[in-house]
């Protein structure tokens, strides 16, 4: 029975893994959620109905996919550790809505598997606990693919939070930032104690929510472009643009100077 399987419990989740033969993995950033007021708290934010299909990547041992079980019409979990596969059977099997992904999610084909899965759903939504090191990856993949998801609520490390909800122009802001509000609209829900997680990491996480345009803000002729310029402009951020955008843009100082003059904008300005 599943509700013998308290998820937030640190004794009860520590024999479940031992049970299981399974060890925490660095390389994959492995920090399991044991706060029973987080997960509740994030599928609220996603505000689910019989009619929403989920996205989940990287469930772990399901403590957040069960209540996104609760909730959701159909709840998809995409899981790298084949480790965790007899793990998620065990702890998820009362719940006839959930299908489990076996895969990589930055390779895997997203829109495919959206497609595939949520063909019957009036809306999809992405909701997931993110280990650290993939976290911008992760989510330039959702947005950049241009996948049919209306939005995104995710648990990052808290500086992430801040960096990807900064406003733009503002000391925090940087590539990442200009690239999230090109394609959606993000803030931070909440803040996420470090000991609210197995093992404990060494910082402290966030919820954010990005809530997808359904057009850019911008009329924007060549993307790829476009974020060539912002990842350039952000490369040496200390330096100003004209210096910045010559030195890894391969623009001529002369250039960026004659369209900083065409824009009124100081020839002295940071990106």
């Amino acid at each position: 029975c599943l509700m013998e399987y308290n998820l937030c419990d640190y004794n009860t989740v520590n024999r479940l893994l031992s049970a299981h033969g399974f060890t925490f993995s660095k390389a994959l950033g492995q920090n399991f959620l044991i706060d029973d007021s987080v997960c509740p708290a994030m599928a609220e934010a996603l505000c689910a109905d019989d009619n929403t299909g989920v996205l989940e990547i990287g469930p772990g041992i399901g403590v957040l996919t069960k209540e996104l079980c609760k909730t959701a019409g159909r709840v998809v979990s995409i899981e790298l550790d084949k480790r965790l596969y007899p793990v998620l059977e065990k702890t998820l099997e009362d719940y006839n809505n959930f299908q489990l992904v076996q895969g990589d999610a930055m390779k895997l084909d997203l829109a495919a598997l959206i497609d595939e899965r949520f063909n019957d759903c009036g809306c999809v939504k992405v909701c997931a606990n993110l280990p650290y090191y993939i976290t911008s990856p992760i989510i330039m993949r959702l947005l950049e693919s241009k996948l049919k998801i209306d939005e995104i609520i995710v648990m990052v490390q808290r500086e992430a939070a801040e960096r990807l909800c900064a406003q733009i122009g503002s000391r925090d802001a940087g590539a990442v930032t200009v690239a999230v509000n090109y394609y959606a609209q993000a803030e931070v829900l909440f803040n996420v104690g470090r000991e609210s997680f197995m093992p404990s990491p060494k910082v402290d996480s966030a919820v954010i929510k990005i809530k997808l345009r359904t057009h850019p803000e911008y009329e924007v002729k060549n993307e790829e472009k476009l974020f060539a310029l912002v990842k350039a402009a952000f490369s040496q951020r200390r330096k100003t643009l004209v210096n910045s955008l010559s030195n890894t843009g391969g623009a001529s100082k002369s250039s960026v100077i004659e369209a900083l003059n065409k824009l009124g904008l100081s020839t002295t300005i940071r990106a």
